[in-house]
C-alpha cells in the first residue's frame, strides 16, 4: 500500500543548484516527513509551477541567475500572497533578511545553518499553512451549514441543529494532520463522531482505537511505542505499538483525560516532535498517524487543578467538538427510539414492535445520564421480553422509575431548588397547580397519562383539574 504524502500541499525548492536540491529534499524527507516536494533549478520556471495552485509553500534561494530571489519573492508575493516563503540563502547578511521579511518572507535561513534549524523553519510554516488552511475550510463550511459527505455520519441518528453543526466542524477539520480533541458525557457517541473524521480524512490507513484509562505509565508506553527484543524481561520478540500500527491512518486515543503525568509527558513529545522511542531503543521512529482523542472529564478543570498538563491541553485543543447530551437534544428521542426497535429487533430476530403512544415524550422526560448508549440499552431490554405486537409502556416506565434517583436534579440527596424562592409576590395555590397542570401537559405533548405520570397524581385526579382550568 503506498503511504500518503504529506502535507496535503506541495513544498517547492527553487534553487540553481541540483545537488543543494536533492540534498534538502532528502533532508526534509528523512527529518521531517515532508515527502510532497516539487524542485525547480530554473527560477523563471517558479511563477508557472505557482500558478498550478498545488504549492503551500516556497524554499527559496536568493543569488540564482535570470531571475534572482528577491526579485520572485516579491513577484508571488504579489501573485500568491496565500503561498508562504522561507528564503534559504547562501549569504548571512541581516540587512538582506530584512529586507526580505519586509517583502513577506515567513523566515530566513542560511544555508550553513545546522539541519535542526531548516527543518524547525519548514515544520513552523507547514503548520502555519495548515491552520490557515483549516481555518478557510472551517468559515466556509460553517457559514454554508452544508455536507459534502453526510453518508460519513450515517452512523449517527440526528436531526438536532447543534449536532449537524458539530458534523460540518468535523467535516472542515477532517484533513488536518492536527489533534482532534473530543469531550462529551459518557454515552454521547465520541467514537462515532472519531469513526466519522477518520473516514473524511482520506488517510489510507486504518483507525487504531486505545482506551487508555487504567493503563500504567510503562503499560501506556508499550502499547503505544511497543519494544524491540530484549527490551524488558520477558521481551523475547519484538512488538509494534500501536502508533506504527496505525501509520498513514488515524490513532483514537479515548479516556485521555485518565492519563498520569509521566504518559502525558510522552504524548506531549509526540505531538510535539512527532517521533517516539519503542522501549529499549535509541532509534526514533517518525509518527505517521492522525491522533484524535477524547474525554467525558474537564479537561480545563483538571489543567487548573495540575492533573493535566497545560502545554498538552493546549496542544490538543487545536480541533475541538463538545458533544451535547441526549437530555440537551430531547428532539432525537423519537428518532432514537425508532432506530433502536428496529436494529434490536433485527438482533434479536423478532419483528419490530409498536411502540405505545406517548412513548417518546415519556422517554423525554427523563435526564439519561448515560445518554444514547442507556436509551439504546433501555430498548433492547424492552425488546427483549416483549411477547405482543404493541410494545409494553410499563417496561420503561419501570426502568426509568427505578434509574430516576440517577438524574441530578431528581436525587433524593439533593435539596431541591424553590422555583418560588425570590418572587415578589407569590402565586395562589390555585394558580401554582394551574401552572403545574399546564407545564406537565406541555412536557407530555397533551398525553394526560404520561402528564399525571409526571405530577405524580392519577389521570382521573388530572383530568378533574383540567376541567376546572377550563370553567
Amino acid at each position: 500500500m503506498k503511504a500518503a504524502t504529506y502535507p496535503d500541499f506541495s513544498v517547492l525548492l527553487v534553487d540553481d543548484e541540483p545537488d543543494w536540491l536533492g540534498s534538502l529534499s532528502l533532508t526534509l524527507e528523512s527529518c521531517a516527513n515532508i515527502s510532497n516536494i516539487l524542485t525547480c533549478s530554473d527560477s523563471r520556471q517558479a511563477m508557472a509551477i505557482l500558478d498550478g495552485g498545488q504549492v503551500g509553500l516556497v524554499l527559496l534561494d536568493l543569488t540564482m541567475p535570470h531571475l534572482s530571489g528577491e526579485a520572485l519573492l516579491e513577484q508571488i508575493a504579489e501573485r500568491h500572497p496565500e503561498i508562504s516563503v522561507i528564503v534559504v540563502s547562501g549569504l548571512n547578511q541581516l540587512e538582506t533578511a530584512v529586507r526580505c521579511m519586509k517583502l513577506g518572507a515567513f523566515d530566513y535561513c542560511v544555508k550553513t545553518d545546522e539541519e535542526d534549524r531548516i527543518v524547525g523553519a519548514v515544520l513552523r510554516a507547514v503548520r502555519m499553512v495548515e491552520m490557515r488552511r483549516d481555518y478557510q475550510e472551517m468559515s466556509s463550511r460553517l457559514v454554508s451549514r452544508e455536507l459534502r459527505h453526510p453518508e460519513a455520519f450515517s452512523g449517527i441518528v440526528t436531526a438536532d441543529r447543534s449536532m449537524l453543526d458539530i458534523f460540518s466542524y468535523v467535516e472542515a477539520v477532517a484533513k488536518s494532520p492536527q489533534p482532534l480533541l473530543i469531550t462529551g458525557e459518557s454515552g454521547v457517541g465520541k467514537e462515532l463522531i472519531a469513526k466519522a473524521a477518520h473516514s473524511l480524512s482520506g488517510c489510507r490507513g486504518k483507525l487504531v482505537t486505545v482506551n487508555v484509562a487504567g493503563l500504567d505509565d510503562t503499560v501506556f508506553a508499550d502499547t503505544l511505542f511497543g519494544h524491540v527484543r530484549g527490551a524488558f524481561t520477558g521481551a523475547e520478540q519484538a512488538r509494534r505499538g500501536m502508533v506504527e500500527e496505525a501509520a498513514d491512518g488515524t490513532l483514537f486515543l479515548d479516556e485521555i483525560g485518565d492519563l498520569s503525568i509521566p504518559s502525558q509527558v510522552k504524548l506531549l513529545r509526540l505531538l510535539q516532535e512527532g517521533e517516539y522511542f519503542p522501549l529499549g531503543s535509541d532509534l526514533p521512529r517518525r509518527l505517521k498517524a492522525r491522533i484524535i482523542v477524547a474525554t467525558h472529564q474537564n479537561l480545563p478543570e483538571k489543567e487548573r487543578s495540575g492533573a493535566f498538563r497545560r502545554d498538552l491541553y493546549y496542544r490538543l485543543r487545536t480541533h475541538q467538538v463538545q458533544l451535547p447530551a441526549l437530555r440537551e437534544r430531547r428532539g432525537d428521542i423519537a428518532l432514537l427510539l425508532d432506530h433502536f426497535l428496529e436494529e434490536a429487533a433485527r438482533a434479536l430476530g423478532k419483528k419490530k414492535p409498536t411502540p405505545p403512544k406517548g412513548l417518546a415524550q415519556y422517554l423525554a422526560t427523563y435526564c439519561f445520564p448515560g445518554n444514547v448508549r442507556e436509551l439504546k440499552a433501555l430498548v433492547y431490554d424492552a425488546v427483549s421480553v416483549h411477547r405482543d405486537r404493541m410494545l409494553s409502556m410499563e417496561t420503561f416506565v419501570r426502568s426509568i422509575e427505578r434509574l430516576q434517583s440517577q438524574c441530578p436534579t431528581t436525587g433524593a440527596s439533593q435539596t431541591r431548588q424553590n422555583p418560588f424562592a425570590g418572587f415578589d409576590e407569590l402565586p395562589t395555590f390555585s394558580d401554582a397547580a394551574a401552572f403545574l397542570v399546564m407545564e406537565a401537559m406541555e412536557r407530555a405533548g397533551g398525553n394526560q397519562t404520561l402528564a399525571a405520570r409526571l405530577l405524580g397524581i392519577s389521570q382521573p385526579a388530572l383530568s378533574k383539574r383540567l376541567k376546572m382550568l377550563k370553567e
